[in-house]
């Protein structure tokens, strides 16, 4: 089975030149951002109103925005800095007050309760100055918009030329994003001063992050190869994948780019052992045409860095020699919230109290990088749960199914992400929960299913 794109030719390109002139819009104006981002989600809120969500448009608005979040903040166009959060659940909600949702996403609901005790921890440990609601806000904002996100997609039934729409809908602002860092940076020689993550090469803003929202872009594009049949829409996607692939790299953060390769093979694995002998030949072709690609932008940024991203990728500082430690930090933040585990294994320490924690066992004040060691570490043995919910439930429904393609990559995208940028963007959360859509193709002859959610 191979997935075809929803909209013809004339839209596709017509909805890229948008977000074109989007890009171009706010670098010339920067303020603009403010009013395209406000403008985005109220045209969202209405339009999933007027269809009443009748073919997951709140999924849409959703993915939209789990897209743009980063972009907007960046550029200052949210006002709130967990907006993007915040109206991903929103949008989530409203989809399923007119859709309902799966009886069989106890296991979530279960997951999102589980938070409650750590609050009541927090609320009794935490230090009289620190801010408690900021804390508890920061630290579950993304674990509560991924239990949300899950409960509406778990058991969902979406028709493919929806997702699609989804699909498409969370690459577009990505597009964007990275064709505004083009304008933003279009030189990176002032900026090549050592191997460390180039603030420069990101509008001043996370590389962390960057490099998280591009590797997914890239991979998106890389799927639609794959998916999309039309030519010219896959030339121009091909030029989409390398421009990606480079400003990714140029971060000089590892993590999202490692994890877009990762998501990549993952889909690319399993999209081959899904297709009959003569289809595999001319996928064959196309992952070779990848990999060569792939390896011409890395020669490329080899020669445009002067060699400094090789040094990067092999844990070497600008001079060559080899670091110490490949984790620049992380496995130090992670040692202590082990330890804080191990200490308060029952409840934990309270949510948003590892910030404190860490200045008082290290000495310096930093948020986690790590969603697993924060959940252990903040909520005890129920953040043990939470996390072999989160892992086994999708597991299980994938092995009762299979017929989504991008669920392993969705999957990995999210455990890889968590593990070295925790849940300070909505993106793995949203994703996680596009993992367990039931993807139902119209086209073929209908058959015996077990009842889902409609």
């Amino acid at each position: 089975m191979q997935l075809t794109i929803d909209q013809n030719r004339k839209e596709y390109f017509r909805l890229l030149l948008l977000h074109v002139a989007i890009a171009f819009a706010i670098y010339l104006y920067r303020p603009i951002s403010v009013l395209v981002c406000h403008g985005m989600l109220l045209f969202w809120l209405i339009y999933i109103l007027q269809k009443k969500n009748k073919n997951n448009e709140a999924l849409m608005a959703a993915a939209y925005v789990a897209g743009s979040e980063v972009y907007f903040r960046m550029t200052a166009g949210m006002i709130f800095y967990e907006t993007g959060k915040y109206m991903v659940v929103v949008y989530i909600l409203i989809g399923m007050f007119f859709k309902g949702t799966s009886s069989k996403t106890v296991p979530y609901w279960f997951f999102i309760l589980m938070m409650v005790p750590g609050i009541l921890v927090s609320a009794i440990n935490i230090s009289y100055g620190a801010e408690f609601r900021k804390l508890v806000a920061f630290n579950l904002s993304g674990p509560v918009c991924l239990g949300v996100v899950a409960i509406y997609c778990y058991y969902k039934k979406i028709k493919k030329a929806d997702f699609e729409k989804v699909i498409l809908m969370l690459l577009l602002p990505l597009i964007s994003n990275m064709l505004y860092l083009y304008l933003y940076t279009p030189s990176l020689k002032e900026s090549l001063i050592n191997v460390s993550a180039n603030y420069l090469a990101t509008g001043g803003y996370g590389p962390n992050q960057i490099s998280t929202i591009f590797g997914m872009g890239f991979f998106l594009i890389s799927t639609r190869l794959f998916l999309v049949k039309d030519k010219l829409i896959n030339l121009v996607d091909f030029v989409l994948l390398g421009l990606m692939a480079y400003r990714a790299i140029v971060t000089f953060s590892r993590g999202g780019v490692i994890t877009g390769v990762i998501c990549i093979c993952t889909f690319v694995l399993f999209f081959y052992y899904k297709q009959n002998a003569k289809t595999r030949s001319s996928i064959f072709r196309k992952i070779l045409f990848i990999a060569v690609a792939g390896l011409a932008v890395w020669s490329f940024t080899l020669v445009k860095t002067s060699g400094l991203i090789g040094n990067r990728y092999t844990n070497k500082d600008a001079s060559g020699k080899l670091k110490e430690d490949i984790t620049t930090g992380r496995s130090e933040l992670i040692e202590t919230e082990l330890h804080a585990f191990t200490n308060n294994p029952i409840l934990g320490i309270g949510i948003g109290k590892g910030k404190e924690y860490r200045e008082e066992q290290l000495g310096i004040i930093i948020a986690t990088h790590n969603e697993i060691s924060r959940m252990l570490s903040e909520q005890g043995i129920l953040g043990l749960i939470s996390l072999l919910i989160l892992i086994f439930v999708p597991v299980v429904f994938w092995f009762k199914f299979e017929n989504n393609y991008y669920f392993l990559a969705f999957l990995a995208f999210w455990f890889l992400t968590i593990n070295h940028s925790a849940m300070r963007i909505a993106l793995p959360a949203f994703v996680y929960g596009l993992a367990l859509l039931y993807i139902v193709d119209d086209k073929k002859d209908p058959v015996h299913r077990k009842r889902l959610a409609r």
